[in-house]
């Protein structure tokens, strides 16, 4: 493994991404963390050194986002591996969130990578080399879950825009994946990471459901093991032609499957009626 590479890792106070920052130092690598708060980033990692550097990022402007990516570059000489992992989860049903609930998630979760996309592309870009990792959810590929319907759509926009990403950095040599994890066990679903509706309506009883065996079953419950995930985007930086799309865990592939089997059949069943769209000469 080549660790004189530089990574940079958003979101990494917490979670996942305290996890990627501390397993990458322990590999070797050099990392720059950032976080709405960088002191929480020295408490738990440490200051700033040749090897790490803490750094306070406000993700939703394009101003600060800029200046932390250029920090980076100026403190390590490089920057080869993203990973846009920041991002919180909101749950409410779509008639109970407003409008600037909404907008706040996908400021955050949307527009907040698009705008590390935007200002680091151009120094992979530039050498030639380097890896994005855009981390969504198993939610960002499928959507069945009452209740989380505008989380899963930024985590979709996230899938999205990150295949077109993957075409577009192609002829730099920049790979670029959408991870897809399934439930790991972190402090996601605790600690301010999840927002629930301001106004809830009592009538969305299947809602209220899935939102309390969240917050208060599977928190604490969740199968899979953060310090693997870890691994395996390490593992992935380091392949000559890695996926664009990645689930993780077992449980994300099973979801991922049942989404898949009920495409195809979908598709099986309605294709006489779905392809009946051809202009008929006269």
């Amino acid at each position: 493994m080549d660790t004189k590479k530089v990574w940079l890792v958003t979101g990494a106070s917490k979670g996942l991404g305290l996890t990627f920052v501390k397993k990458l130092l322990a590999t070797g690598y050099r990392v720059a963390a950032t976080s709405r708060n960088v002191q929480s980033l020295v408490a738990t990692v440490g200051e700033a050194s040749d090897v790490f550097l803490p750094l306070e990022m406000s993700l939703t402007e394009e101003a600060s986002v800029k200046e932390v990516i250029a920090s980076c570059v100026r403190h390590f000489g490089q920057l080869d591996v993203v990973v846009n992992n920041a991002g919180y989860g909101l749950i409410g049903t779509l008639e109970e969130l407003s409008d600037e609930e909404v907008k706040a998630n996908f400021d955050v979760n949307v527009f907040g990578s698009l705008h590390v996309i935007r200002h680091a592309t151009p120094y992979l870009r530039q050498q030639k080399s380097g890896y994005i990792f855009n981390i969504a959810s198993i939610g960002g590929y499928t959507g069945g879950f009452p209740g989380f319907g505008i989380y899963c759509a930024t985590k979709f926009a996230v899938a999205g825009f990150t295949e077109a990403l993957a075409e577009e950095m192609k002829a730099f040599g920049v790979h670029v994946s959408v991870v897809y994890p399934g439930y790991f066990r972190t402090d996601f679903l605790s600690g301010g990471s999840v927002k629930t509706a301001a106004t809830p309506i009592a009538a969305y009883e299947s809602a209220r459901a899935v939102e309390q065996a969240h917050l208060q079953e599977i928190n604490g419950n969740q199968p899979n093991d953060p310090e693997r995930a870890a691994e395996i985007l390490i593992e992935l930086s380091e392949l000559p032609e890695p996926p664009v799309h990645l689930f993780l865990g077992k449980d994300a592939y099973q979801f991922a499957t049942q989404k898949n089997e009920l495409i195809r059949q979908t598709m099986a069943d309605f294709e006489a009626l779905a392809t009946s769209t051809g202009i008929v000469k006269s």
